[in-house]
């Protein structure tokens, strides 16, 4: 293929792939790929041969990584990390499920894996790390789009802790370290509040540099979607197609809980309590290899542990700790394809029936001029006496997931009154303004982080406005108003403020008060306000984010109601250091 603006066809080097004299893929002035087809699978395996065009590197590392394979490019300190993985991915039970998988499904991943080897077999030059064929069953391995999937919440420090060495956390893991600035941003308006009398969908994501390709698919069966694909998916993780859009912010609901096991040897081995019961402890070996420092390969060998609740990772005031999530491939990788094909919210909402998205919010947007913000769909039910967000006593059995809750039961929002929603990875009762969901109807684990500065940024840029058009939604996606310096910097003047006359402070913190005092909140590229500023809070997020976390407040927040004027003071110190 060729980098250019001309439409060509994959040519056939090989034999005995179908998909070749059907797919033409046209690379626009940009270099995006539009991949046409004839038929769906035709469509993904245009898809993914140019994704590999374009790094196929990426799409390697994300397998292996979903595999559990990393250590074998990576070396002996990734075999956490792949352990961690493969607690929940067995190669065996993957290709049991692909082979008990719905056919058109088997269709799409034949065709994935298709594109894939055909590039390898046709750039001799692209030499894969450790992957050097691919088989269909690998794709249900990776089936959800977002960065950071359910099973990465997993502390690799625990995890090393029960099964290998002593490991104390990392400082990320505590929340010492300020994480790189991220957000996802999303908002759909209704047209009643459009200048054209059309929705609006903003899909504001976040990502690390180079994340996700772009591209559109296209076939004759119906399949017509632009976006976002994560390297190495064979469907568009968020974007659009000709009647409707979605977006995905990343949720802040807890629906990956642990369970403090009670856990005895005996001489049949491991068992544990639940309610009155003595349940054995399942096993599981697990054999991971690591590429050595000489370029040989190395083994380890790990007896993996399994309740009823899922998969041992830790252990903490002498429980083992078992881990429960979602882990439904099938139904995880059908509902993420086929909701780029549903034109209406109704269609989508039947996709989402499947309730196999645990991970993300969604912002959806229609031609029919509809809209929604939709919760996960993976939502189990729970006793809400319990609280979820530390682990909970696996030997009672009222902690025990109760099936999951229907759609209709989440807080969702669809088509609210004010002709707005959105999400910005925050709690839901402010989605939709006065439209929102109520908290006090909804059991507690329905979020467990809260709002956050940018939610409240767009209640104000949303609140009262009318008439907007695609170029009015993008400048207020970058409206440049910061609502958590606003909230948190009179507290600082404050503290300053009540010094006393002799008091040191006071004038080598003159100078910079007076900046801050005067600043209008507003981010700017020569705004030196804005660079003392973030410098003060990241200052701070090292100081005290660790006990932010502990409590289960957001930094900002804890920041406002917890930091002495002392320790504010001494953290702007710092900054002006810096």
């Amino acid at each position: 293929m060729s980098p250019n603006t001309a439409s060509a066809s994959v040519r056939p080097r090989t034999c005995g792939i179908p998909q070749l004299s059907r797919v033409t893929i046209t690379r626009d002035s940009w270099g995006i790929p539009h991949v046409r087809g004839r038929s769906d699978a035709d469509a993904v395996f245009g898809l993914i041969y140019a994704q590999a065009e374009d790094d196929f590197a990426r799409i390697e590392a994300n397998y292996l990584t979903a595999l559990g394979r990393s250590a074998e490019a990576d070396g002996e300190e990734a075999i956490w990390a792949d352990l961690r993985q493969r607690l929940f991915v067995d190669p065996a039970e993957l290709q049991a499920q692909y082979a008990a998988s719905p056919r058109w499904l088997r269709t799409l991943m034949q065709a994935w894996a298709d594109g894939l080897n055909y590039y390898l077999a046709t750039h001799p030059q692209t030499k894969p790390r450790v992957l050097t064929r691919f088989e269909p069953w690998m794709a249900l391995s990776f089936t959800e789009g977002s960065i950071g999937g359910d099973i990465e919440r997993i502390s690799l420090s625990e995890l090393k802790t029960f099964y290998g060495r002593p490991t104390p956390p990392t400082p990320e893991e505590i929340g010492m370290v300020p994480r790189e600035p991220s957000g996802s941003n999303g908002i759909a308006i209704a047209p009643k509040l459009t200048a054209n009398g059309r929705a609006l969908l903003l899909i504001n994501p976040h990502t690390s540099f180079y994340f996700r390709s772009e591209a559109q698919m296209t076939s004759d069966e119906g399949l017509n979607a632009y976006g976002a694909s994560t390297w190495g998916q064979f469907f568009i993780y968020q974007g659009f197609n000709a009647k409707a859009g979605w977006m995905h912010t990343s949720s802040t609901v807890d629906n990956v809980d642990q369970f403090a096991e009670r856990v005895v040897q005996g001489s049949g081995g491991y068992s544990y309590r639940y309610g009155t019961e003595r349940r054995p402890v399942t096993t599981r070996a697990v054999t991971l290899r690591y590429r050595k420092t000489d370029g040989t390969t190395g083994e380890r060998r790990f007896t993996t542990y399994r309740t009823h609740h899922g998969p041992v990772v830790a252990t903490s005031g002498g429980r083992w700790i078992a881990t429960a999530l979602m882990w439904k491939p099938v139904p995880a990788l059908e509902q993420s394809y086929l909701r780029t094909k549903a034109t209406d919210l109704a269609g989508y909402l039947k996709v989402a029936a499947r309730a196999a998205n645990s991970s993300n919010d969604t912002l959806f947007a229609d031609a029919k001029g509809e809209i929604a913000f939709l919760m996960p769909q993976f939502m189990p039910i729970r006793d809400d006496r319990f609280d979820y967000t530390r682990p909970v006593d696996g030997s009672d059995p009222a902690t025990d997931w109760r099936g999951l809750h229907t759609l209709p039961s989440l807080p969702s929002v669809l088509n609210p009154r004010t002709g707005w929603a959105h999400n910005t990875n925050d709690w839901p009762w402010s989605a939709a303004g006065p439209d929102s969901p109520k908290a006090a109807d909804y059991p507690r684990y329905m979020d467990q982080v809260g709002g956050n500065a940018r939610g409240v940024h767009a209640d104000l840029l949303l609140t009262g406005k009318t008439g907007w058009t695609p170029e009015t939604l993008r400048d207020a996606a970058f409206d440049p108003y910061l609502p958590a310096f606003a909230k948190l910097l009179p507290g600082l003047v404050a503290a300053w403020t009540a010094l006393p006359a002799g008091d040191p402070r006071r004038p080598s913190l003159a100078a910079p008060i007076a900046l801050l005092r005067g600043w209008d909140h507003r981010w700017g590229y020569e705004s030196t306000a804005t660079s003392l500023a973030v410098f003060w809070g990241d200052q701070l997020w090292r100081e005290v984010g660790s006990f932010a976390q502990a409590e289960r407040i957001n930094v900002p927040d804890y920041i406002a109601t917890r930091v002495s004027a002392d320790a504010k003071l001494a953290a702007l110190g710092a900054a002006v250091d810096r």
